[in-house]
């Protein structure tokens, strides 16, 4: 695994020797466990902003609905306990 040096503030470094002591992690697993957070969250408000946009125009929000009925369709199939 390749690595590279990053600038942080000594307070951000403080929290971060802190918070991998507490944890038993590494301040680089921590620091990609953080990002990852990050990430997902990011993932999931632009996918929240995405429906309320989609949830805004009447004629879409319709298709989508209509969509998802034939989608549920597919839950029917008769496979059930197979």
């Amino acid at each position: 695994m390749s690595t590279t040096t990053i600038r942080i503030s000594e307070e951000t470094h403080r929290a971060l020797h802190a918070l991998a002591r507490e944890s038993g992690m590494s301040i680089a697993g921590l620091i990609a466990q953080a990002v990852e957070t990050l990430r997902r969250q990011r993932l999931l408000e632009q996918s929240n902003a995405a429906y309320a946009s989609l949830r805004d125009d009447t004629a879409a929000w319709e298709a989508e609905q209509q969509e998802r009925r034939v989608w549920e369709a597919t839950l029917r199939d008769g496979m059930e306990g197979q």
